[in-house]
Parts: structure tokens; sequence; C-alpha cells
């Protein structure tokens, strides 16, 4: 590993921890520089592994974590403005991770889902994100039709991670895999945080499933075999 590249990954894991101990113990000021700095390390350290291994950059995976990183900075933000713009942010960014996840997957063979498999094992991801909707709609307001479609492209992103099985290398999938389900566990915290209920230390588990999702997803593309 070159030192570029560790730094890169060891300034990421400190801005996670910092941003992780402000959200528990309430420390506003340490957020104000530890969150915007996430996902600009992260797509340093993607872009300096890339390098590294002399593969092609992902372009549109870079566009994702600045879309991402756009959604970071607009939440940070006080009124509903603030939060439609952050929601338009991320849903551009989970449409780009669904075209990049394409991008980064091997032709179909015979041990890839097909057909009845692919809706079997996509069943409990629409059950998912269906159910919480449900859950949601008497208290989302004029919100309902934003969440319902956000709702929508998480959970076709967290689909397009899940049809990659048997079409990249076993690490990459589950890498991938897991940090799309992390997302959704994300999201669904931060839904229910701000439209049902307020959750015990729902900033910090907000920010750790979040934190863990966008660093799985990244290190599973990179880990992508092309050659499989």
């Amino acid at each position: 590993m070159s030192n570029m590249k560790r730094v890169s990954l060891y300034l990421f894991i400190a801005a996670s921890i910092a941003e992780l101990t402000a959200q528990l113990f309430s420390l506003p000021e340490v957020r104000l520089v530890s969150k915007p700095i996430l996902l600009p390390l992260l797509a340093l350290y993607y872009f300096l592994t890339i390098r590294e291994n002399k593969i092609p950059v992902s372009n549109v995976l870079l566009l994702a974590l600045v879309f991402s990183w756009g959604g970071d900075v607009l939440l940070m933000g006080e009124g509903e403005l603030f939060f439609i713009f952050g929601l338009v942010s991320f849903l551009v960014s989970h449409l780009l991770y669904i075209f990049t996840f394409r991008q980064f997957c091997l032709e179909e063979d015979s041990e890839a889902l097909h057909g009845l498999q692919k809706l079997r094992f996509a069943f409990p991801i629409v059950l998912y994100g269906t159910g919480l909707v449900v859950i949601l709609l008497p208290h989302l307001g004029d919100m309902t039709t934003p969440v319902i479609v956000y709702a929508l492209v998480l959970s076709l992103m967290a689909l397009n991670a899940l049809f990659r099985f048997k079409r990249t290398s076993p690490g990459s999938f589950t890498l991938v895999f897991a940090g799309a389900i992390l997302f959704m566990i994300s999201d669904s915290i931060l839904a229910i945080n701000k439209f049902l209920e307020p959750v015990a230390q729902g900033g910090f588990w907000i920010m750790s499933t979040y934190i863990a999702a966008q660093f799985l997803i990244v290190q599973g593309l990179i880990s992508h075999d092309r050659s499989k």
C-alpha cells in the first residue's frame, strides 16, 4: 500500500471516529468538520487505490460519492428545504450507484440469479422497503410522494447490488451487498427518527451504518474481479 493511499484511509478512519464521537457526545463544532470531509477522503482513497492497481477509474462511482457528499452537507442545514435538497442529492447518488453496480458486473452465467430466483431473493428487500413506507405513510404529509420515490430508488439500488450475485468475485458481491443493506438501514433510521418518533442515539446509528455502507460499497467495487 502506497503512503498516500494509507494516509487517505487513516484520515477517513479518523474522520469517521470523530464524527461518531461528535454524535455520541453532541459536539456540533466537531461535526462541522468531520462530516463534510468523510466522502472526499473516501473518494481520494478510491482514486489512489485504483491508480495503484492500474485499472480504470469509474467516473460514475466518483459522481455517486460527490452527490452523497452533497446530501451530507445539505442535511446539516436546518429546515425542510435543506432536507428536501439533501433527499434529492442522495436520490441522484442512488441512481448513480445503480449504474455503477451494473458497470461492475460480468455477463450472466448459469450460476447467476435468473427468473423466479431473482423474485424470491428480491422479495425480502421489496417487503422491507414497502413495509417501512406503509408504517411512515400516515406521518409523511407533504413529503409522501418524495419519500415514496426515494424508497423505491433505494430499494432498486439494493436489488442491483443483489443481482451482482455470481457476476463478480465473491468478496466484491458480499461487500457491496452488505453496504447496500446498511444504506437501507441507515436511511430507515433517519426516516423513523424524522417522521415517526425519536430514536435513542439516532444520529450515531444513522452515521455509523452510513459510514460503513459507503466504505463497504467502495471497497467492494475496488475488489471487483473483471476476469472472474
